[in-house]
């Protein structure tokens, strides 16, 4: 059961899917992964509003899928309810916050997962299970029935095994949502990271991508900044929902509780220079988006690792955490890594608004890669 916190009948011909326990369905109620939080719910007395949606266009809700406490962590390591089992690999982490929707989907227990995206929950599980997502544009999907983690950050998407089952996830969140063909005369912009990931994932990355696109090498100077203000901007607000939790510490994992305790601190005098990181990196980008039709980088930095010690597992969000700063939406998608039975994983960066455009980006690298 470590897949799912509630299970539901989900009988009917629609598409079966699974929704994150951060997510409001009716009649349930919603944990956000935490003992603290469960003990105080009450049934959920609407959908939020993506899950109506969802219903509305036929959709089967077989479940409210795990998650690491309060979405606040990137390994997908529950203590409460249990973690999630990689399926490509049961000694290695399913990734997170949005561990149960990936794990979900990859086993076939769902045709869609939706999870949330404030440093890369929904493209980290899928890198780390093998699978595609997208993080949409910051604002473009409603909040409404979402537990909150960062506001500033926070965005609602879909996990699906593939291309067209992200696509049809974004048509249950917005009906008649259509992908738009890559146009093959674009470049794609390759965002060059030093000192980050392996080298295999770099090559990886790098031999998938010229497998369909013409590759340009680019920089981003305010990327490591961005990495930190996503930290102040997280710290600030998760804060602010989440800190009168740590006066039922028996209710709270360690880490958790240490990660809780220290958010204020780390945070503290700093959102004006991670409003002014968010305003520099998204002008950056917007330039880099005038020479190509999307930017491409690896999702993690190594293949899903083994649970971590400590805090280790924020490590896995340096890659993906920019992206939430500067509210862009990206497609995540494995790619093979020769030589492992796990694989790499790509993103691939749009515009804000560019959900229709990445999906068609995705659908070509899929092809290609056969």
């Amino acid at each position: 059961m470590s897949t799912w916190i509630t299970r539901f009948d989900g009988t009917g011909d629609g598409l079966r899917l699974a929704v994150k326990d951060a997510i409001d369905i009716e009649g349930s109620p919603t944990t956000a992964g935490s003992r603290a939080v469960a003990d105080r719910a009450e049934p959920a007395v609407a959908d939020a509003r993506v899950v109506a949606t969802a219903r509305a266009q036929g959709a089967r809700i077989v479940g409210k899928a795990n998650l690491t406490e309060f979405c606040l962590g990137a390994d997908g390591v529950n203590p409460w309810f249990g973690t999630p089992v990689n399926p490509l690999d049961p000694a290695r982490v399913p990734g997170g916050s949005s561990s149960g929707s990936a794990v979900a989907v990859a086993t076939g227990e769902a045709d869609v997962a939706f999870g949330t995206d404030t440093a890369g929950s929904v493209r980290i599980p899928a890198a780390c299970c093998g699978i595609a997502s997208l993080k949409t544009t910051h604002g473009r999907v409603p909040l409404d029935g979402v537990y909150p983690l960062s506001p500033s950050l926070d965005t609602v998407g879909p996990m699906a095994r593939d291309v067209a089952g992200v696509s049809l996830g974004m048509g249950l969140i917005e009906p008649g949502f259509a992908p738009a063909p890559y146009d093959p005369g674009r470049t794609v912009g390759r965002l060059r990271i030093p000192g980050v990931a392996e080298p295999a994932i770099d090559a990886a990355v790098d031999a998938a991508l010229r497998q369909v696109f013409t590759v340009v090498d680019e920089t981003c100077a305010h990327f490591a900044d961005a990495v930190l203000a996503n930290g102040v901007f997280v710290g600030e607000e998760a804060y602010r929902q989440n800190g009168h939790l740590l006066d039922d510490a028996s209710r709270l994992s360690e880490r958790m509780y240490r990660r809780l305790s220290g958010l204020r601190t780390d945070a503290e005098g700093k959102r004006g220079w991670a409003e002014a990181t968010r305003t520099a990196i998204r002008a950056e980008l917007d330039v880099l988006f005038e020479r190509h039709a999307v930017l491409a980088l690896p999702v993690l930095p190594t293949v899903a690792p083994p649970p971590p010690d400590g805090d280790d597992d924020l490590l896995l969000c340096v890659l993906t955490a920019p992206f939430n700063v500067a509210g862009l939406p990206v497609f995540a998608l494995p790619v093979p890594l020769p030589g492992s039975h796990l694989p790499a994983a790509v993103q691939l960066v749009g515009p804000a608004g560019g959900e229709e455009l990445l999906c068609g980006a995705a659908a070509a690298l899929e092809a290609a890669l056969g």
